[in-house]
């Protein structure tokens, strides 16, 4: 059974994930260069970007098909 839809879903998933963790990365080096940075608030979003690249690598090894060696 071909479970395109499911892959275009996978796929989607992925590209939002992928912006989220950039747009997290952008924020983190904005507050850390802020100066009197709010450390618990930079410390979240470390800690909700590692979680981010955890479902990306996640879901990309869904998309590589097993080989059999």
């Amino acid at each position: 059974m071909n479970d395109v839809g499911g892959e275009a879903d996978v796929t989607a998933r992925l590209e939002m994930l992928r912006v989220e963790h950039r747009d997290l990365d952008a924020a983190i080096g904005a507050l850390a260069e802020g100066g009197a940075s709010d450390q618990l608030q930079l410390m979240r979003l470390k800690k909700r970007k590692l979680r981010l690249r955890d479902e990306i690598a996640l879901l990309e090894d869904q998309m590589i098909p097993d080989i059999i060696a």
